[in-house]
């Protein structure tokens, strides 16, 4: 049978339609699945300028900055509950994430190491010697352990928020590793508390890594406790001499069941020449400066209207000369606190773990806003 040329016709436009709609769709899912396996979500953090920015305005928009750089799972990492348990996960060891929140620096691509440490920067002071340069030059130190042992780096350093960054709610940030803690404390956009605070450092004197010359991370504290207790008299050595030996800080970093004396020890400021007290108020300072220089300035405000009944006690230095400063600090378990109606300060020397000699160990608390709030 002869089939009619209109109906030919028809039947072919109808096979090329059908090949189309399906080359089409095939595209079409080809497409989406593309878009599936590509696209990575961020969350709800954005990145923008902030240099325009000051105070807690600016370290929220870099946090901002520094979230808007992870994925979903490393921010989950990173943004955890404010509440005590997490507040006082913190510690001097060199254990990396299994004593401390938070993301290893190590486990960052360079962009995001250098998202976190702008944040780091604006957080901390700016002093030479202090803030962000003790903190760079703290793990700098642990680098150079790294070289002849295991488990030292700066890239086990870490950083966490407890709860969400922000100008208007309560959160922390957290910057820790071995040798070092710093938990500063935002409640609707003001620092609250810059405690519980802890700096160490082997070796403590002048080393060289990667061909850089470090003349010693928290010498300035070192030279400024030696100096205080330097401007002492003999008969003010005396009454802030104190028994014991001290292996280490007594707030021992990270511990969740010490406690500070009720009783303070040692000579009351208060007792001392015009000329020591102000050494005294020096030695607070090169902690208090660790912060934001505006920061630093206000709680160095309220440290120094309570000086008057604030106590230094020192214990060991059994080679200490009055009036010597460099003979006070030097061997191991010399040791000296600073204990007011709020700072507290500890400095400790102990044997070197990886390096001959000593090295220090320090701890800086608040009797009244250490974990504020929580």
């Amino acid at each position: 049978m002869k089939i009619p040329t209109n109906l030919k016709t028809t039947v072919v436009l109808f096979l090329l339609a059908s090949i189309i709609v399906i080359i089409s769709c095939s595209k079409s899912d080809d497409s989406s699945t593309t878009t599936t396996t590509t696209t990575e979500s961020t969350g709800s953090y954005t990145s923008s300028d902030c240099s325009s920015l000051t105070g807690t305005a600016k370290i929220v928009c870099l946090a901002n900055n520094f979230l808007a750089t992870l994925s979903t799972s490393q921010q989950e990492s990173v943004v955890i509950a404010l509440n005590l348990t997490n507040a006082k996960r913190w510690s001097n060891l060199p254990c990396g994430l299994s004593c401390r929140n938070g993301i290893a620096f190590s486990s960052l691509s360079s962009s995001q190491l250098t998202a976190a440490k702008a944040l780091a920067k604006a957080a901390l002071g700016t002093a030479t010697g202090e803030g962000y340069d003790e903190f760079s030059q703290i793990m700098a130190a642990d680098d150079y352990l790294g070289q002849t042992a295991s488990g030292y780096s700066s890239g086990n350093y870490v950083i966490a928020f407890l709860g969400t960054p922000s100008t208007t709610g309560k959160w922390q940030l957290q910057l820790g590793g071995h040798h070092y803690a710093q938990n500063i404390t935002y409640d609707a956009g003001t620092i609250t508390s810059i405690t519980p605070m802890h700096e160490a450092v082997e070796p403590k004197g002048v080393f060289t890594y990667n061909s850089t010359s470090y003349t010693g991370p928290i010498e300035s504290e070192h030279t400024a406790m030696q100096e205080m207790l330097g401007s002492f008299t003999s008969t003010e050595l005396t009454s802030a001499k104190i028994s014991g030996t001290f292996s280490d800080c007594l707030m021992v970093p990270g511990s969740t069941s010490n406690t500070m004396p009720s009783t303070k020890a040692g000579i009351k400021v208060s007792s001392l020449s015009t000329a020591a007290q102000a050494k005294v108020l020096t030695a607070i300072g090169t902690w208090v400066k660790d912060v934001d220089d505006t920061t630093a300035t206000t709680f160095l405000a309220t440290y120094q209207s309570e000086l008057s009944g604030t106590y230094v006690s020192y214990a060991s230095n059994t080679s200490a000369v009055a009036g010597t400063a460099s003979s006070f600090l030097i061997a191991n378990t010399d040791y000296v606190r600073i204990d007011g109606p709020s700072v507290w300060i500890e400095f400790a020397c102990q044997n070197g773990v990886v390096v001959s000699g000593i090295h220090y160990h320090t701890v800086m608390r608040d009797h009244t806003r250490d974990y504020i709030g929580l």
